[in-house]
């Protein structure tokens, strides 16, 4: 045999005491399977309030843009576009633009209009995502708590632009890496804590993320027993299908109550009524805004 120095040959001699009773004599025993350790533990917090009623829902194309837009071009747009729906940004420290337009005035002209409303709000990010855009994060040890002071500020917001109750409201988080549990997690008990406490507030909780990252790990916290989740699923896959179906990532049986919204193309300019804009565009059966 191979000469093996001293080093080696303890090392061999323990791996033959391992395939052992310890006394040289094999016992035939499998080793212990290793035990699966799940990406995203149950986590389940109190909700003070049941959920307030839905107020209103939209089934069909919908809009979103980062900014307000003119009430001009919503006059346009009214029975020219197909949409019946706008995304609108209405709180949050890392909204990515201005809102010089959006004000309770906005909001009741564009109403009168016929336009129902997704608000969105856009706070800290997950802990493992790209800071480069948006560098506040959430804290995994204060995510709990982070979410609710988020839901505090949407609901402060959706009341002054003249939102009612049981009216919705989007967490905005971006697309992250899912190389690390510890950030899933984070963002699921980040999005607990805020739906907690706008149901405590009278609004209905919303959350937006891409359908390969945050509603992956949402969907994952739903099946093992998180609670409360949100009332309503706003996925991004930019696959050009105008459609709530869950393009085969999403199980049939979660948020199927018209509860869903598909952004399924970004960044698409539009023209109706002689008004030009630059949209995402999106499919919704799910609460919207009055």
């Amino acid at each position: 045999m191979r000469y093996l120095r001293p080093a080696a040959l303890l090392a061999a001699s323990l791996v033959l005491l391992l395939a052992t009773d310890g006394t040289g004599v094999s016992t035939g025993a499998a080793a212990p399977a290793a035990v699966a350790v799940p990406r995203i533990r149950a986590v389940a917090l109190h909700d003070r309030a049941a959920p307030p009623r839905i107020r209103d829902t939209w089934s069909g194309p919908a809009f979103d843009v980062c900014t307000a837009p003119p009430l001009d071009t919503l006059r346009a747009w009214h029975g020219t576009s197909p949409y019946g729906a706008v995304g609108i940004y209405t709180s949050g420290s890392q909204r990515g633009c201005g809102q010089s337009r959006l004000t309770a005035e906005w909001v009741r002209q564009a109403r009168a209009m016929g336009w129902r409303f997704l608000p969105v709000h856009v706070g800290l990010q997950a802990p493992c995502a790209d800071p480069s855009r948006k560098p506040k994060r959430i804290d995994p040890a204060k995510a709990v708590e982070q979410g609710r002071d988020e839901a505090d500020e949407a609901a402060r917001a959706l009341r002054s632009l003249g939102f009612g109750a049981g009216s919705p409201v989007y967490l905005d988080i971006e697309a992250y890496p899912m190389h690390d549990p510890a950030c899933g997690q984070a963002v699921v008990e980040f999005t607990l804590g805020w739906t907690q406490a706008l149901h405590s507030a009278g609004y209905r909780s919303g959350f937006y993320s891409s359908l390969e990252s945050g509603i992956a790990d949402l969907a994952a916290a739903a099946r093992a027993g998180s609670s409360p989740v949100p009332d309503a699923l706003w996925y991004a896959r930019w696959d050009d299908r105008a459609d709530t179906a869950g393009s085969g990532a999403l199980d049939p049986d979660l948020w199927n109550l018209h509860q869903r919204v598909h952004q399924h193309r970004g960044n698409v300019a539009e023209t109706y009524g002689g008004a030009a804009l630059t949209i995402d565009r999106n499919q919704a059966d799910g609460p919207t805004a009055d």
